[in-house]
């Protein structure tokens, strides 16, 4: 079955055709999912809800742009919704950005994994707009909006982001250098 045929039958709420779609989808989507939550369990739950919310929504989708895309933007959307619902966000005023250069990273010397597991463990609201800016090119603005802060509180939360990241990923050099 084409994956029109398939987005047409999940709108009649067709259930094969619904596990279809989480079988093409499913993997992608959680590497979404894992990007905005603090671990496996979290990113399972919110892969769930997210197509919770797709198969909700999927006769909202007016096939104009990419499907997967619009998958992404619902499990980014859900992921956030997840986020707001069960931790308030800290307020950081405007004149508390600081300009931190960008994280210079050597793929050799440092592990993709350890990249990933240093983003995971970044609090919270840094990791969200970290991820929103650096990984899913969202404009500062669009995640004052999605986050309901203002877009000087996202500058200032991703240059505290990209400041944590950058002293973690010198000590991995520095450790790698020594070893």
């Amino acid at each position: 079955m084409n994956l029109q045929a398939i987005i047409e039958k999940c709108i009649q709420q067709d259930r094969k055709a619904q596990a279809e779609l989480y079988q093409l989808f499913a993997a992608k989507l959680f590497a979404v999912c894992l990007k905005y939550s603090r671990n496996y369990q979290d990113a399972e739950d919110t892969l769930q809800d997210s197509f919770i919310n797709i198969f909700k929504k999927i006769h909202q989708f007016k096939h104009r742009g990419s499907f997967e895309g619009w998958l992404k933007r619902l499990t980014i959307h859900t992921a956030l919704q997840k986020f707001r619902k069960h931790t308030p966000l800290q307020i950081v005023k405007d004149d508390d950005v600081e300009e931190i250069e960008e994280v210079v990273y050597d793929e050799n010397s440092v592990p993709v994994d350890f990249l990933l597991g240093c983003i995971q463990e970044l609090p919270d609201r840094y990791r969200l707009v970290f991820n929103l800016y650096v990984l899913d090119k969202y404009a500062h603005k669009e995640i004052a909006e999605l986050l309901k802060i203002t877009v000087g509180t996202s500058k200032s939360n991703l240059s505290r982001a990209r400041m944590i990241l950058k002293e973690k990923i010198e000590v991995q050099q520095k450790i790698q250098k020594e070893a």
